[in-house]
């Protein structure tokens, strides 16, 4: 007897999953580093932050995502040139004129063609699950918006599993606030809410659309890891979390992780004590007798014998002759 073939005629082509980072910011609250640097790039335990998120994605099923572009372009660009991964297809949205939250996914969303898709911010760090926030968007929604319960930026209105006001309580009470984590599905229907051409902002989009009766979805995400990047403040903090805990679904993307951490290359002098969450990129001198504390240094920098930093961040190729508490150095 011969062996029956499986049916396939009855089955669905299996969904591909599209994703976009949105990079092209100026990152404004990490200058004077991000003159130098884009914030996508900053490097986190010695990983550039867009290489860990093209991995989060490709390891979540992910196999087409764009990338915006406009501060210091061309640093970007020439990044993901060197850093194709098989499986993986990376298209790029450059942005001559920066066009804000609205203005990039409008162009994001061309980019990748109809349908929706998953979107990041480049400045945060999170262990979400990608591929279920995917999976539970609604056809129907304009958006679903990945929320969670952080008190200091919890200002987005939900009610049930439905965003009812951004910023400011609803006229009528109902509804609890909840911080948005950077993590979105975008469906072809928000780009009605969006100049054709031009910056705009997202979040005037999403009020119209709720204006109009559209409905934004909300998916509560609880149990994960979040941190938001964009100042030097949570920077550290990010990194003295990390090395005092690594989250076991971020652990398979940061292997052999100390503190303090040290990039290949990085050489420490005689004497030198370190009073935790110091991170040392690839080829960092660090003389005798400094002595570091929740303190980042970027590839390349030099710190001269005797030093003491804290609570900083030093950025590329810098030499720091002086000690320093809370600064960014470059």
């Amino acid at each position: 007897m011969q062996a029956q073939k499986p049916k396939t005629e009855n089955r669905k082509p299996k969904t591909e999953l599209k994703a976009a980072i949105l990079a092209a910011g100026l990152g404004t609250r990490l200058r004077p580093l991000t003159y130098h640097l884009p914030k996508a790039l900053l490097p986190v335990l010695n990983r550039p932050l867009l290489e860990l998120l093209l991995e989060q994605l490709q390891a979540a099923g992910f196999t087409r995502v764009a990338v915006n572009t406009h501060h210091l372009a061309a640093r970007v660009q020439r990044f993901l040139a060197d850093h194709r991964s098989p499986g993986l297809e990376i298209r790029l949205s450059h942005e001559p004129e920066i066009l804000g939250t609205g203005g990039g996914l409008r162009g994001l969303g061309e980019v990748l063609g109809d349908g929706p898709f998953l979107a990041v911010n480049a400045d945060v760090l999170t262990d979400v699950d990608l591929e279920n926030v995917y999976r539970r968007h609604q056809e129907g929604a304009i958006s679903t918006l990945a929320l969670h319960d952080y008190p200091a930026y919890n200002k987005v209105w939900v009610d049930r599993d439905r965003v009812v006001s951004i910023g400011s309580a609803p006229a009528d009470g109902v509804g609890r606030p909840l911080a948005y984590t950077g993590v979105q599905v975008v469906s072809p229907g928000i780009f009605r809410y969006l100049p054709a051409a031009g910056p705009y902002d997202l979040v005037a989009a999403w009020r119209q659309a709720m204006a109009a009766g559209e409905r934004l979805e909300a998916l509560v995400v609880t149990g994960h890891y979040w941190q938001d990047l964009g100042t030097p403040e949570n920077y550290l903090a990010a990194h003295r979390r990390l090395l005092a805990h690594l989250p076991p679904n971020l652990a398979p993307f940061f292997p052999q992780i100390s503190d303090p951490l040290m990039g290949p290359g990085a050489s420490v002098g005689e004497g030198v004590h370190f009073g935790g969450g110091v991170c040392l990129g690839p080829g960092v001198t660090v003389g005798d007798n400094a002595f570091l504390k929740n303190t980042v240094i970027m590839n390349n920098a030099v710190i001269a014998p005797g030093i003491t930093l804290e609570d900083c961040l030093v950025g590329p190729g810098a030499k720091v002759a002086q000690s320093a508490w809370n600064q960014v150095l470059v």
